[in-house]
């Protein structure tokens, strides 16, 4: 089963972001220290993907990841394989952009991947728990889990 922004799978939360227009530039709020989803700070980076392509699997074994996309268009899918989850073999995937601009939070266990939409710059924005660690994560090719991603935009 696949839920368009709805967070059927445990351990998903999209959070609606505000973004304050002003005729010089927008602010567009990211996270607070108070904000749903926050599970510390380890490090924030920006990863761009181009139109069509699709980065993953990634499954965090600690890292919480806080995910924004603030320019481009990128639609996300999770995974749940987890054992004792009741959302177990289930799919959930949204689009975020900055015409949906939300954060995505995603808890350690789950797999993600992300398909660039828009031509131009697709570019997201992790505010991520802990900081990286190669030994943390697991990674999959896309043909290991079954998912049809249709097309592009």
């Amino acid at each position: 089963m696949i839920a368009e922004d709805t967070p059927l799978i445990q351990g998903v939360l999209v959070s609606p972001l505000k973004i304050i227009m002003h005729p010089k530039g927008d602010v567009l709020h990211a996270i607070k220290s108070k904000s749903s989803g926050y599970d510390g700070f380890g490090e924030a980076y920006f990863s761009s993907i181009k139109k069509g392509e699709i980065k993953g699997w990634k499954k965090h074994l600690k890292m919480t990841l806080n995910l924004i996309v603030p320019e481009g268009e990128i639609r996300f899918v999770v995974y749940d394989d987890r054992e004792n989850s009741q959302t177990k073999n289930e799919f959930y995937q949204t689009i975020l952009s900055k015409n949906n601009y939300r954060r995505l939070t995603i808890s350690p266990g789950l797999w993600v991947s992300f398909q660039g939409l828009s031509d131009g710059t697709n570019l997201l924005l992790n505010i991520a728990s802990i900081e990286h660690d190669p030994n943390e994560s697991r990674s999959l090719s896309l043909e290991k889990i079954s998912y049809e991603w249709g097309k592009s935009g």
